[in-house]
């Protein structure tokens, strides 16, 4: 799995969309931005009806499932596989990420794909989301991919299972997880899926390392002036002034403009540490290398 292939050479747009895992209908932590070929400054896509609904999202994107376009989402892909040769340990196995991904979908009941209940039903068994549940290491299982990241001492991502404060991803995650299934057979996913010769491409992408990327630390975009240094680091344009900066709109156009830039790297898709188990069972973050 990790030989060294070609990367996919028919992207002319490149998109980003940062991800909300909340209760509700329509979440302001949802901002989707994209990318053209060139240097041209990333552009926000606006949200139907002035705030993006997870249903709305998955719309957008099946309109785009032709378009030549690679589109990175920012929720973990699956959950740890390897260490406990299983996803869910206890629950009907699930041999592969696109069937722990129908297993959330058809166990989940909340509104716009959502996952929230989903997440709450499995704390204290899968999931740590306070000190009632126990002792909270024995819950932070991570995927290859996330531990490689923390290898390099650079970042260390958030467990899927941890549930608690603001930075958490488990609800997120999983609520991502029913959207991959709606769209799967449609629109690929890598590295689960081949690379396709045309069309769109899903990829899961990890903000963290655009911003480390434009030289950011872990600094965040919030002013102008900060997102087109950030950009410039991109080989982008500076962008259009943005009605509020905040650090869903600042993130998915920075991670769009980064996109663009790495897309044509060859390490990025055939990463060290990915085999062809990782890839099935628990996916792999784009940038790792």
């Amino acid at each position: 799995m990790n030989a060294r292939a070609d990367p996919p050479a028919h992207f002319r747009r490149f998109a980003a969309i940062d991800w909300s895992g909340a209760r509700g209908q329509r979440h302001r932590g949802i901002a989707v931005a994209v990318a053209q070929a060139g240097d041209a400054a990333p552009v926000p896509v606006p949200p139907p009806g002035g705030c993006w609904s997870r249903q709305a999202v998955l719309d957008w994107v099946l309109l785009h499932a032709d378009a030549p376009m690679l589109i990175g989402f920012d929720f973990s892909f699956s959950a740890p596989f390897l260490d406990r040769a299983a996803h869910l340990p206890g629950e009907p196995f699930t041999e592969d990420a696109p069937a722990l991904w129908r297993w959330v979908d058809r166990n989940s009941t909340d509104a716009d794909l959502g996952a929230a209940g989903f997440v709450d039903a499995r704390r204290g068994l899968h999931v740590y989301g306070g000190a009632a549940d126990g002792q909270k290491a024995q819950f932070l299982r991570y995927r290859r991919c996330e531990t490689a990241i923390a290898a390099t001492g650079r970042s260390r991502p958030s467990s899927i299972f941890d549930a608690v404060g603001a930075a958490q991803v488990a609800k997120a995650s999983f609520a991502g997880m029913r959207l991959l299934d709606r769209l799967r057979g449609i629109v690929p996913v890598w590295p689960i899926d081949p690379i396709p010769a045309a069309g769109a491409l899903i990829v899961e992408i990890y903000p963290a390392l655009a911003v480390r990327a434009a030289g950011l630390g872990r600094g965040k975009l919030r002013s102008a002036a900060v997102l087109d240094q950030a950009l410039a680091a991109m080989g982008s344009a500076p962008h259009a002034p943005l009605a509020r900066y905040d650090d869903h709109s600042t993130d998915a156009l920075l991670t769009a403009a980064w996109l663009r830039a790495n897309a044509a790297r060859p390490p990025l898709w055939s990463p060290a540490g990915l085999t062809r188990e990782i890839a099935q069972t628990e996916g792999w973050i784009f940038g790792v290398e």
